[in-house]
């Protein structure tokens, strides 16, 4: 099969290349219960992808030096009684398995959806790590009416944040660059803080806002979690999604975790973005997708030729919403989902 592996230790885009006689993945050939050979026509990129394989210890637990954890294709066999040979399915495989980043990959039901009649693979694609994170970020912790603050709005999860956070009744104030402010503001946010031209943290101190739920996609530093209190309501949460495997991030989580309020720590509620995989959410998000809710936003969808140049991009962490890479063709009769 044809698959993109990276070949050295590095950075990515300059180790990783194209083979078109890459073995097909072990299990295959004699799938396990509950699981599916999925031939791949589309993935998305994610920082993960970046972060796990270039990091000097987890790189060492890897097991394939395939990329990618999003996927959208069809249903090449399946030991599951849910999807059938040609149903079109998305969803994500799991760290350190990776492996989307090829013609065929071997997947847990448990981590797939059936793609909606209309709704586009390459926008289903995208669904895995950042629709998915989007969700378990702001829904189990919002409900209609309550105000809502985002930090990174411009990115892949951050633009279905905007959406589905609306799509609850929620009303949204993001951060992003002055840049990307326009495209926030299509999706739903109300108001945009240019965190290039304004200290977020002192934007929101003065805004005399009080938010129900903050959502922090970038955590470059604590600065605002630190001062949320005066942001963010009593009972309100701060939730991130930027979990790095960087000892840095560990330690500021000590921080938040272990220093007392009364001591001068964080005197608001702090949570991580677990991302567990759950059918019910993939659903509901891709049923947004077909009835134009939410509108998966694609910067660009790459040729797999090009996979080098979409790492590349990815690195400048200055993506609007995803980069798609296209694997194969989906052949014409496999169009539809019926069911």
């Amino acid at each position: 099969m044809k698959a993109a592996q990276r070949t050295l230790t590095g950075r990515t885009e300059a180790v990783i290349q194209v083979d078109s006689d890459v073995p097909l993945p072990g299990l295959a050939a004699n799938l396990p219960d509950e699981h599916v050979l999925v031939k791949v026509h589309f993935t998305a990129l994610n920082p993960i992808d970046l972060k796990f394989p270039e990091h000097p210890v987890i790189s060492k637990f890897l097991k394939t030096t395939i990329p990618c954890l999003d996927f959208a294709g069809t249903v090449a066999s399946s030991s599951c009684s849910r999807f059938t040979t040609g149903d079109a399915i998305f969803g994500q495989t799991q760290p350190p398995n990776f492996g989307a980043c090829a013609e065929y990959v071997v997947v847990g039901a448990q981590h797939c959806a059936k793609v909606p009649e209309g709704v586009e693979l390459q926008d289903a694609a995208t669904i895995g790590i950042a629709g998915l994170m989007a969700f378990q970020s702001i829904v189990p912790y919002a409900k209609a009416k309550d105000r809502v603050f985002i930090n990174g709005g411009s990115g892949g999860v951050g633009t279905y944040g905007i959406q589905i956070a609306r799509a609850i009744g929620c009303s949204v104030i993001v951060a992003c660059s002055d840049a990307n402010a326009a495209l926030c503001k299509r999706l739903g946010a109300e108001k945009v803080i240019d965190y290039r031209t304004q200290n977020v943290a002192e934007a929101l101190e003065k805004s005399n806002e009080q938010f129900d739920l903050i959502v922090d996609n970038v955590l470059s530093d604590l600065d605002i979690y630190w001062t949320c209190h005066k942001s963010l309501k009593p009972k309100g949460r701060y939730i991130t999604t930027a979990v790095r495997p960087e000892i840095n991030f560990a330690w500021n989580a000590l921080k938040v975790f272990l220093w007392p309020a009364i001591l001068g720590g964080g005197q608001r509620q702090f949570g991580i973005a677990a991302r567990k995989s759950n059918t019910s959410d993939y659903e509901q998000i891709a049923a947004w997708v077909q009835d134009g809710t939410i509108d998966p936003i694609v910067e660009r969808v790459y040729n797999l030729e090009d996979i080098a140049e979409a790492f590349e991009r990815l690195r400048s962490g200055r993506t609007r919403g995803k980069l798609v890479v296209k694997i194969s063709e989906r052949p014409r009769a496999l169009h539809r989902v019926e069911g």
